[in-house]
């Protein structure tokens, strides 16, 4: 079998090029709406040179699922078993908001995906993300069943943790306008570290 040659520096530079051209049309046109018309003219290539790195459209949406899905995932990996409950979940919580503050088209591009029905990321979803989801519920369960938390059902935990984090990046515009412009995000950080904080709480009758 032939190995793959290394791609040279301008190679490179344009694939990075397209993706991130890519990735601003899909976040804000969804799949079928973006065209690859549209973008190569943000890449600023001709559809000739976009299709030589990229085959389709479909081809070209799945290299940046992939990529994000990695992004996705980290997070959530870095939750230690082995470390303070609490505040590995709330470590957690402010990852997954750091997300949605340094990476907004990334969010809502996966959320498009979602509302679509993943048709390009459900064998992810099926796969590496439940795997990696399940594993975490096991963990926050024993913390849970251990006292060290609070009761909670760990899967919805994560679940909620998705929903409010994500919310700002997949809703920005409104988020922005109704907060008149302003930042949302340190209020946002010390907000969930509240509504979390209360929910991981040990209740005094079970000390």
């Amino acid at each position: 079998m032939t190995d793959t040659p290394p791609r040279t520096r301008i190679q490179t530079r344009n694939r990075a090029t397209i993706l991130e051209a890519a990735l601003e049309v899909f976040a804000s046109r969804g799949f079928r709406g973006a065209t690859l018309d549209q973008i190569a003219q943000s890449a600023g290539l001709s559809k000739p040179n976009l299709l030589y790195y990229f085959r389709s459209k479909e081809a070209l949406h799945i290299a940046i699922l992939e990529d994000l899905m990695d992004l996705w995932l980290a997070p959530l990996r870095e939750m230690d078993p082995e470390g303070e409950p609490r505040e590995e979940i709330l470590r957690y919580v402010r990852r997954k908001l750091d997300m949605s503050r340094n990476h907004p088209r990334e969010s809502r591009l996966f959320a498009n995906e979602i509302l679509q029905g993943a048709p390009r990321a459900r064998s992810v979803i099926e796969g590496e993300l439940k795997t990696l989801v399940d594993d975490k519920a096991a963990v926050i369960a024993a913390w849970s069943a251990a006292g060290r938390i609070g009761p909670v059902d760990p899967h919805h935990l994560i679940f909620s943790i998705w929903a409010l984090t994500q919310h700002y990046a997949d809703f920005e515009v409104q988020v922005r306008a109704i907060m008149g412009g302003t930042d949302p995000y340190p209020a946002a950080e010390a907000w969930l570290d509240r509504v979390f904080g209360a929910v991981l709480e040990i209740s005094r009758d079970a000390t």
